[in-house]
């Protein structure tokens, strides 16, 4: 394995966890904003699973390209990268759209209208689709392809798990606003 090359997405890695910390403290503010304003939390026995899925991902993402010699293949690296900063920048496009209301959690203060700006004017669950390509993307730059599809299945299936219960909370709080649920977005 060329040292240069996995000495920089090491780099990259690290970048990514610095982002991840930098959500987390989002978060937490946002958690706290919630919850003065009646937010009530869903979720919360995923979430611990939620944790260890993404640390696992990072990790993977560090280890595998040096344990199993994997290879900086130009064509593939840079496209993931690619991809890698676009799912950044979608991230945060959908923390800067909901502003107080974003979270790692599923906080949600009753009441409030859905947002339909920003990237929720096209997609439901933009900050899913984000961590979906990342998921895949991040791990392929330096052909970790293990770690890719490890992470990519089993998050697929907490996604699942996590936007049901991000629906249900969704439609709880349309009707404590008394709404009725279909008329949320």
């Amino acid at each position: 394995m060329n040292t240069h090359t996995s000495t920089a997405f090491l780099a990259l890695v690290l970048l990514v966890a610095v982002e991840r910390l930098a959500e987390l403290a989002v978060a937490r503010r946002n958690t706290a904003w919630s919850r003065a304003h009646g937010g009530v939390e869903h979720g919360r026995g995923h979430y611990p699973v939620m944790v260890v899925l993404h640390t696992a991902l990072l990790a993977g993402c560090a280890l595998e390209p040096w344990a199993a010699d994997r290879p900086f293949v130009p064509a593939l690296g840079w496209t993931m990268l690619a991809l890698t900063a676009a799912a950044q920048a979608l991230r945060w496009w959908c923390i800067v759209t909901l502003g107080p209301r974003w979270n790692t959690r599923v906080v949600v203060v009753p009441g409030l209208p859905l947002v339909a700006a920003g990237p929720y004017r096209w997609l439901r669950h933009p900050n899913y689709a984000a961590v979906v390509v990342e998921g895949f993307a991040l791990p392929l730059v330096h052909s970790a392809w293990v770690t890719a599809l490890a992470f990519t299945a089993l998050n697929l299936a907490l996604l699942g798990v996590r936007i049901r219960c991000e629906e249900a909370a969704l439609t709880i709080g349309a009707r404590t606003a008394g709404r009725p649920a279909n008329a949320v977005r």
